[in-house]
């Protein structure tokens, strides 16, 4: 693919729902590259652009954020203007219903700490306050994936926490349980007792 000069400011995948991005490593000179809608996922690898200042990959399948972070920090040095809405990775109500401000907030303070010289992330600037907080906080703010399922250790039933006494867990074994209570009820502060009459007892 040869370079045409009228793209090496803008790349804009206009035809969408691409997952392929071949002969992007000729456009060496490209500032700004825009990649909505097209089914990019964790496994997105970019050539090095060094002049590249604008990026929006939003409504894609990216997951994993700290990956991307890592690739951008190293292929896009001069990047200043990221937007990843739509993404699982980006948590906002356009993903997921239960993700609130808090959970977006903690998300700009780690992609801040990763990208310290974006100016613009998800079409909100970027204030001096979240730039201190980025460099206070945001290495911790590094959100932690679930372990699958099959790593899980399954407790044997053995384990399991049950009140009742030992007498009573074998279900094979219906003879009843008798225990003593050490509180008396008397019913004289019951609500219900007030309306009932003596002839009706």
């Amino acid at each position: 693919m040869n370079p045409d000069p009228h793209f090496t400011r803008t790349y804009r995948d206009v035809a969408g729902m691409h997952r392929s991005l071949e002969g992007l490593s000729a456009f060496g000179s490209l500032e700004e590259l825009i990649l909505d809608n097209n089914l990019l996922g964790n496994d997105l690898v970019l050539p090095g652009l060094p002049r590249l200042h604008t990026l929006t990959l939003n409504k894609n399948q990216i997951t994993d954020l700290e990956c991307l972070l890592d690739h951008l920090a190293e292929v896009t040095p001069a990047l200043e203007y990221l937007s990843l809405l739509g993404n699982v990775a980006c948590p906002n109500k356009l993903v997921n219903l239960e993700k609130d401000e808090e959970d977006y907030k903690r998300y700009r303070c780690f992609v801040l700490h990763k990208l310290p010289n974006l100016k613009f992330l998800d079409a909100r600037k970027v204030t001096r306050q979240e730039r201190e907080e980025a460099l206070l906080r945001g290495s911790f703010m590094k959100v932690v994936k679930p372990k699958a399922s099959s790593d899980r250790v399954t407790a044997s039933p053995e384990n399991h926490y049950t009140p009742l006494p030992a007498a009573s867990r074998d279900l094979t074994n219906h003879r009843g349980v008798l225990g003593k209570c050490r509180y008396v009820y008397y019913g004289k502060n019951s609500e219900g007792n007030r309306f009932i009459r003596d002839d009706q007892l």
